[in-house]
Order: C-alpha cells, then structure tokens, then sequence
C-alpha cells in the first residue's frame, strides 16, 4: 500500500480527551475516530490491527473444537424473559421496541439466543461436547466509556458456548476454553495471567478474569510473580486429553492470583514478599462455568446414554478484540509511538523514500515494495514528499515492526537502511540482504 494512496489521518498534537495512552496513541495514529459518547469507527489502519487479531482469535478458537456461527445484534425480549435476566440486568442493556412494539434488546451478551438455538437442533447426547462462537457486535450501556475503546459502550466481542451433558465434561470443556485463552493472548504479544473472578450478571460458580498487567488498568490484581516464567501450551496441545488439559489448568491455578472483588488479603500475606505481585490490571478475556443456569428454565434439554431427558451443562468464554487492541498498546509503546507486536502490526515493514521522485529512490524502493509484497508481506510504502522527520515520526508513531529506509546516497549504490523499530538499532545493508531478512 502507497501512503499517498492510502487514508492515514495523522493527528500532531495530543488530543485532550484522551486520559490513558492508548487512547491518545489510537487517537494520534489515525486508528479510530470517536462517533459519539463511547461509540467509536475504526478507521483504516485500526481496522487492519482489529482483523489481524480476530484471525488469531478464530484460529485458536478452531484448534479448540469451537464451531463459529454469528449471531444477530439485536436480541427478542422474550428469551430474555424466559430466562429471568431481562429485568434483572440493569440500565447497561438498550431496550427498544419494533414498528410492532414487540419488546427488542441490542444484545450486551448472548447466553439466551445461543441457548435457544441449541434447544431447537440438539436432542441427544451423541451431540456433545459442543462449543459454538462468534464475534460480534455488542451494546452496554456504560454508565461512565471512557479510556478509548478500553472501556465503550458498543463494542466487538468473541463470545463462545459450550454444551455438555455432564458437570465432568463441562469442567473439560472449560479447561479447553482456559488453555486456548492462554495461547491466543501470547500469539498476540502480551502475557495474561488467569485471575479468581467474579461472575457478575452472567453468573455461574467457576470464573477466571484473564489479566494483563498495565499501569493503566482499571482495577488492583493481586498474584504470585511464578505467572511471568509459566510455560504457554505448546501448538500441538491434546485438546481431547482430559488429564493433560486438567494438569495445565491446575499448573495455572497453583499460585495464588485473583481481582481485587475475589482478593483474600492474608491469603496474599502467606506469600513470602518477594514473590508478591500487586500491580494495575486490564481484563482481555473471562470465562465462565454456569451448569444449568440457562438451560434450566429454558428447557434445553438432551436424551442421554440412560434414554432420558437431561438438562445440558453450559459454559461461556469472551474477548474483546476491540478491547484488546488498546491493552496491546498499554503493554507496548514508548514516547513516540506504538511498538507492535510482529503478529498484530497493521504492517510487516514499512518502506521510507527521503527523497520521493528521485530516481535512485524510486529504484530502490520499488524493489523493496515489489520484493516484500510478493513475498505476501503487507508493506506500507511511504511515498510522499513529506519532510524526513515527519516521515519518521509517523513510522515510529504507527509502530510498524520494521523501517527500511532509503536514501539519494544509499539508493545510488543499491542499499537501504534497516531499522528495528522496538529496539532503535539500525544497520546498512543490500536490497537483496534487506529482502533475505524479511522473508526469510
């Protein structure tokens, strides 16, 4: 992509709504603009970030057995009802009415409409486990958005549902769910610590708060340090190996680690204070075991081994990409910019001309385009007639991984500059030396 061609709406000065970094970086960067009170569009270059982390999302999810649909935004009143949750979940649900007045909601989750879909297909056991997902648009009604898309009122989320017929194989099914979280958040750059959680609205009795830790958090987390050196499940994880999940999970619950609504001071206390951990944190992820909460008065109900009729166990598991994006920045930036992890960037590399229509320049350039594109790497390719340090501030501000820069000098004998953008460390080389390294 030319940046000449391309929508990159770059702000020069701080923007005074923004209270966290994120916020201004995403801001500044042109990666969202705010649409009105915590309802946000994600311009071009954030769209390219937000798809890049849904994809590692999904592909976790997939390697997990979980089976992805997608489900509408608004919601009948009358599932809600039926489950005893539309009274009592409070003003963060935007109820509206139809031209036929029929009671609607603008979903903030899914338990019901995914409850009633299993009810209308599944009859026995032979079915089971099943875990279905989606990402999809959802509404809360936040009584105080703020920090950006950290905390909006609508926002994209892959929520997740299983089914079993017994507590045993629900556990399994949330012990799936408890490892594919583990890996999606490292594959997305950042450590997550499982946290002792609070269940809230959705209810349930086994929940887990996924934990990145940031000055900027929202909230105090508390935990044993032995989290930062755990080991991530490896790609080639069992997820049918019920003992081998269940000693992950235990491996990951050993230490003490909760949210500050679940934190037992003198258990924190028992914790030699070397080893102690308090710090700020943001919530990326929270699953849930919640039996038959839905099922129940739902009647979603399966024929099992016996020839009777039992009520399903259920679970449900959610991510807020759109949520995520800003915590990846929380965790990863300096004083100018963004630092991207490699698997998130917006852009593998970024090509710099300093001198646009220079022939040398151009050369060059266009063959570090061609070479990487062709490669089936996505290259920003800054082509304008910009000053140079305006063209660095934004490459540094966007925090594209890798800078390759071109110069009439370096361009006239073939080379280019190659700049790490987390570490600062440049190093000359060939076009051919420059293409081996990335590609490789």
């Amino acid at each position: 992509m030319r940046l000449s061609r391309y929508f990159l709406p770059i702000l020069k000065e701080n923007p005074k709504e923004a209270e966290i970094v994120s916020h201004r970086l995403m801001l500044r960067a042109g990666m969202i603009r705010q649409q009105s009170q915590g309802i946000y569009s994600w311009l071009p270059l954030g769209k390219r970030v937000l798809d890049k982390v849904n994809a590692i999302v999904r592909q976790e999810q997939d390697r997990a057995g979980a089976v992805e649909l997608l489900m509408p935004t608004l919601q009948s009143a009358e599932l809600w009802q039926e489950s005893g949750r539309y009274d009592a979940y409070g003003k963060e649900m935007l109820r509206i009415k139809d031209r036929q007045d029929r009671p609607m909601l603008y979903g903030p989750t899914n338990e019901e409409m995914i409850t009633d879909i299993f009810r209308s297909y599944v009859k026995s056991y032979k079915n089971l486990p099943l875990n279905l997902y989606h990402i999809q648009l959802k509404f809360r009604d936040e009584i105080r958005p703020r920090f950006g898309t950290m905390r909006s009122r609508e926002f994209l989320m892959k929520d997740a549902y299983s089914f079993d017929l017994t507590r045993e194989g629900a556990l399994h099914s949330y012990n799936k769910m408890f490892v594919a979280y583990l890996r999606t958040f490292a594959r997305l750059g950042v450590r997550a610590i499982p946290m002792r959680a609070d269940t809230g609205p959705i209810g349930g009795n086994h929940s887990h708060e996924f934990i990145i830790l940031a000055d900027t958090g929202e909230s105090e987390v508390y935990s044993h340090k032995s989290f930062i050196e755990f080991d991530i499940p490896g790609e080639n994880t069992d997820f049918d190996d019920v003992a081998g999940l269940q000693a992950i999970f235990e491996k990951w619950t050993s230490a003490y680690a909760a949210t500050s609504e679940m934190h037992d001071e003198a258990a924190f206390n028992a914790i030699p204070e070397g080893d102690r951990l308090s710090a700020r944190g943001i919530e990326v992820g929270h699953i849930f075991y919640f039996g038959t909460k839905y099922s129940e008065p739902m009647g979603a109900k399966v024929q099992g081994p016996d020839g009777k009729e039992h009520l399903v166990h259920m679970g449900s598991y959610g991510i807020g990409p759109t949520r995520l994006v800003p915590a990846i920045i929380e965790a990863s930036h300096d004083e100018n910019g963004i630092i991207w992890p490699a698997s998130v960037s917006p852009f593998d590399a970024m090509v710099i001309t300093m001198k646009a229509g220079d022939e040398a320049c151009d050369r060059v350039c266009g063959q570090l385009y061609d070479g990487l594109t062709n490669a089936r790497l996505d290259v920003l390719y800054d082509d304008t007639d910009d000053r140079a340090g305006t063209k660095f501030a934004t490459a540094d501000l966007i925090g594209v991984p890798v800078q390759l820069i071109v110069g009439p000098r370096s361009g006239a004998t073939g080379e280019v500059e190659v700049k790490e953008r987390k570490t600062g460390a440049r190093e000359t080389m060939t076009v051919e030396a420059a293409l081996n390294r990335l590609t490789a």
